[in-house]
């Protein structure tokens, strides 16, 4: 940091100091709310203007953040300064920006805060949310404060428990390849258009039996699914929430499979939109890579294999390798199969080896004791066992449709219930984890496709001719593997043992959680269970005050236990007499007592940020198509740029792609994607400080000398990971704008590096963007007067080549988000003027300030007043720069003979090919080099090279 002993202080009264940049930053963040500087106009509503509306619009938006008690780190608003940047930007360059943040408030952790101290979760939210603002404010964001809003707002979540019923009263027309309302499909059951499961009339249902089939089509649904259960914490856990090794992420305690009534979302309905609408995103390739594998489309056939003694109850499997039917030689049943329960016999079949049973005295003993040992693990550690397979014999047989061969069914964890139909052929010739398996139990290998000469491995799974694959009715030998997948299938589906099929790896959405803080699902049941929508006049439906936050817990071991949650126990709220406007009168019902997940409220932020105050409507239709309807080359609509971490790449983005396609379906919005550009954003990291225990020690007590790193007299080891408060390597926003002010913090994190990279925190580093922004300062603001001292003389032509080159670059720089270079190239015309000496002149200063704006724009601000200019310079037009000063003068032209350099010309960047030519064959070390000889040949490629070939 620069002097400020009391000496310089009085010498320099008006340098740029911590002190003056904190004085002028407050300032100017007074201003921009007062004077709501960055308020984007809609075309209608209460946020109406027309100002703005004659230019393009650009919707700009952060992914949402969780108001953390901790508060924020410095590497946290990485994002939401380059944001920023971007939207200053556009502003000055023509656009009608609309940026604004709101906070993704329901979730787990002020839950767990409430059962720790009995504080409600939504005081201690507020209260986060509140010094989260106060930190981002300080960091000078040109947010549209009047669009902000929490996901715990009540009237926000009316709007998310309306999109819910939205989806809850649809199902999927596959011949309409979208969703219609569940009132056309009961309509087409009614006139008989569409046949009910057992044939019976509609009319002659009852309502339970209705309720059973329409929510078989329904686009939310209940359902009895397998869920992580935990019982010391008393809830079910989402996958991500699941160690490896199969216990709870917060507390450590074992998680099993138990089935629970949930609420599901049947996104798998959407599984080709969602794939086949990426490839008209601007999204990372590598995020789509991931969309894409998540959704896992693939090609094969689903196949029946009769079980022996139940002919009604075949096993089908999917496989994307019918080609290989000839090889299965044993099948496997995932432990949560339904047929399990079926197949099993009393006893054991004569004889079955002893390696099959797992030393029990029956099937059903074994398979239930196998079982219990599943449940034990999560689905990562079923899938992750490398060669330890473990499974047990169910006792039961199956028959190869293909071959007539026996094959027995064993029951094994390496499949899993929510992949293919939970049910495989097992291939171990063509199959590493089939292989596997057969090792361990001793049985037979099957080789169908032909492996390379010399082949020693174990299961090939590459391509080759088909061997070993035949019968009396079909010949798949020497066939390659894509035409013997064709012709097995078309014999399969001939015969009505198979059909070819496509499958997806994704699953519908558990939609439930058993816990207090989240949104209450807006149903009820009635006296026979039968789920029934509130009417919208009864949204938001409000969560109720309980006592106690916690879920009932149980013993950590006790697998048979169920939930109970928080909204169970108050009787008061749950069990009501309603009148739902359905003709039925006033009649009890029981409410549902889990909530939605903290996934729900970032399903569709982005519309309430266009119509926030909206309490008519979802989103008013002409606002949503101003800001995020298709346009050219963005088909299917959404916001402009979606700024966030690489971690969301699944989940969140997936969910939310399906919410807006439901609704663009169902006619309530113009755009089927939710995000046109998505832009993932680096970390920034910290070095982490452990003792010789391992444990972190305060970064900032750390000294370093003689090439090592001290602490408290003992040497410790560095290692670059994370910054959090656990860590003790945390460095807070607020600490770094005190020091330094809010625009040097700005500048350096644009400056670290490429946006999309991680790096390094480093607080020494701070300083070299303190002192860009004291000598901006200095080269319009005399230190010792506080006089303006630029001057209205005209510059040279080094610094106007300085100046446009600078614009030019900066402002391609700004629109690829190359902030970092950017930075770089206000640096070096600023040193320009710097060195150059003498008042700068005020063509090129004002410039100078326009272009930093974006990225410190206290400072901009701050100048660009005392310049002489009223208002604010947030909506100014940035710099363009003239053509004629961007292009060199002159470019260095290098003349080769042999391929040896013999001169270096200076030369216009236009001139013609023979005019260079010329120029170089008249050069005297050219005609030295050649002494006399002739030349052959002349090479010419103007404007940088001329090579000559003596005869």
């Amino acid at each position: 940091m620069s002097e400020t002993t009391p000496a310089a202080e009085a010498a320099a009264p008006h340098r740029y100091t911590a002190a003056l940049a904190a004085d002028i930053e407050s300032r100017w963040q007074d201003f921009w709310d007062a004077n709501q500087t960055f308020a984007a106009p809609n075309p209608t509503g209460d946020l109406a203007g027309d100002g703005e509306l004659a230019r393009p619009k650009k919707f700009i938006m952060d992914m949402f953040p969780y108001p953390s008690g901790a508060g924020l780190h410095v590497g946290h608003p990485l994002g939401y300064i380059a944001t920023d940047v971007f939207a200053r930007f556009q502003r000055m360059t023509g656009h009608n920006v609309l940026h604004t943040l709101g906070f993704d408030a329901f979730g787990l952790p002020a839950e767990q805060y409430a059962v720790q101290t009995g504080t409600h979760p939504r005081v201690s939210t507020e209260a986060n949310m509140e010094n989260m603002r106060r930190q981002l404010r300080r960091l000078g964001l040109g947010h549209d404060t009047r669009r902000s809003f929490a996901t715990i707002d009540p009237d926000y979540y009316k709007w998310t428990q309306w999109i819910f019923l939205q989806i809850f009263n649809s199902w999927y027309d596959e011949q309409a390849d979208r969703a219609r309302p569940i009132g056309e499909l009961v309509e087409q059951f009614e006139k008989g258009e569409r046949d009910t499961p057992d044939g019976r009339p509609w009319a002659e249902l009852t309502p339970v039996e209705r309720d059973a089939v329409l929510g078989e089509y329904r686009l939310a649904y209940a359902s009895e699914s397998p869920v992580n259960w935990c019982p010391g914490l008393g809830t079910v856990l989402a996958n991500e929430e699941v160690t490896a090794d199969g216990r709870s992420e917060r507390g450590n305690f074992p998680v099993f499979k138990a089935k629970l009534r949930q609420w599901m979302m049947r996104i798998t309905a959407y599984a080709d939109r969602l794939l086949s609408d990426l490839d008209a995103l601007d999204w990372p390739e590598a995020i789509k890579l991931q969309q894409r594998n998540w959704i896992g489309r693939s090609e094969g056939a689903k196949v029946g294999f009769a079980v022996e003694g139940h002919p009604g109850d075949p096993i089908t499997v999917f496989t994307t390798r019918p080609d290989t039917l000839f090889g299965a030689t044993y099948m496997v049943l995932a432990p949560e199969h339904p047929l399990v329960d079926t197949v099993v016999p009393a006893a054991w079949p004569e004889g079955t080896k002893d390696a099959w049973t797992g030393g029990a005295a029956t099937p059903a003993e074994a398979v239930a004791e196998y079982r219990r040992q599943a449940q034990a693990k999560s689905d990562v550690e079923r899938q992750t066992e490398g060669k330890n397979k473990t499974g047990v014999f169910s006792g039961a047989y199956a028959v190869n449709p293909l071959t007539g061969t026996r094959i027995p069914v064993f029951v094994a964890d390496y499949v899993l219930m929510g992949y293919g139909t939970g049910a495989i052929m097992a291939v171990p010739g063509q199959d590493e984890r089939d292989w596997e398996f057969a090792t361990v139990f001793d049985l037979p290998v099957v080789r169908t496709v032909r492996p390379p000469e010399g082949w020693e491995g174990e299961a090939y799974t590459g391509q080759g001719p088909a061997i070993n694959s035949a019968n009396d009715e079909i010949d798949l030998n020497g066939l390659e593997v894509a035409d013997a997948k064709r012709k097995v299938i078309a014999y399969l589906e001939q015969r009505g043992i198979g059909e070819g099929t496509i499958n997806y790896r994704l699953r519908d959405w558990l939609f439930s959680r058993q816990r207090y803080w989240g949104e209450p699902f807006p149903i009820v049941y009635d006296e026979d269970g039968v789920a029934h929508a509130l009417p919208e006049s009864m949204l938001p439906l409000e969560l109720p005050e309980v006592e106690d936050y916690s879920p009932r817990t149980f013993e950590p071991d006790d697998a048979d236990t169920e939930p109970e949650t928080p909204l169970s126990r108050n009787a008061e709220w749950v069990h009501v007499e309603l009148d739902l406007g359905d003709g039925r009168g006033v009649r009890p019902y029981r409410r549902e007592t889990n909530t939605m997940p903290n996934w729900a409220g970032s399903c569709w932020y982005e519309l309430r940020y266009l119509d926030p105050h909206n309490d008519r409507k979802l989103v008013d239709p002409e606002i949503e198509r101003y800001w995020m309807g298709p346009r050219e080359g963005q088909p299917h609509g959404g916001v402009d740029l979606y700024v966030g971490g690489a971690e969301h790449a699944v989940l969140h983005l997936l969910y939310a792609r399906f919410w807006s396609k439901v609704l663009f379906d169902l006619g309530h919005v113009s755009s089927v994607e939710p995000f046109h550009k998505l832009f993932n954003q680096g970390m920034i990291q910290a070095y982490v400080y452990r003792d010789g225990r391992g444990f972190p020690v305060p970064a900032a007590e750390v000294e370093e000398r003689d090439g090592g790193y001290w602490y408290g007299g003992e040497q410790v080891k560095r290692e670059l990971g994370k910054m959090g408060k656990s860590l003790k390597n945390a460095v807070t926003p607020d600490e770094i704008a005190a020091e330094y002010g809010a625009d040097t913090l700005r500048l350096y994190e644009m400056a670290m590096g490429p946006l999309d990279v991680s790096r390094p925190w480093d607080t020494r580093a701070v300083v070299g963007q303190y002192r860009l922004l004291q000598r901006l300062w200095r080269n319009v603001v005399d230190e010792t007067t506080g006089e303006v001292t630029v001057t209205g003389s005209e510059p040279d032509e080094d610094t106007l080549r300085a100046l446009h080159k600078a614009i030019d670059g900066v402002r391609q720089d700004l629109e690829g988000l190359r902030f970092n270079t950017a930075i770089a190239k206000i640096t070096e015309l600023n040193n320009h003027l710097t060195k150059a000496g003498g008042p700068v002149p005020r063509s090129v200063a004002e410039p100078l300030v326009l272009l930093i704006a974006p990225l410190a724009p206290h400072i901009a601000e701050e100048l660009w007043r005392r310049l002489g200019h009223d208002g604010s310079l947030a909506h100014e037009d940035l710099p363009v720069a003239d053509p004629a000063y961007v292009v060199d003068e002159t470019v260095t032209c290098v003349v080769q003979i042999k391929g040896k350099i013999k001169a270096r010309l200076e030369v216009p960047p236009t001139i013609s090919d023979a005019d260079l030519e010329a120029q170089a064959l008249a050069d005297p070390a050219v005609v030295a080099a050649l002494d006399g000889a002739g030349v052959r040949k002349v090479i010419v490629r103007a404007p940088k090279l001329v090579n000559i070939v003596p005869a």
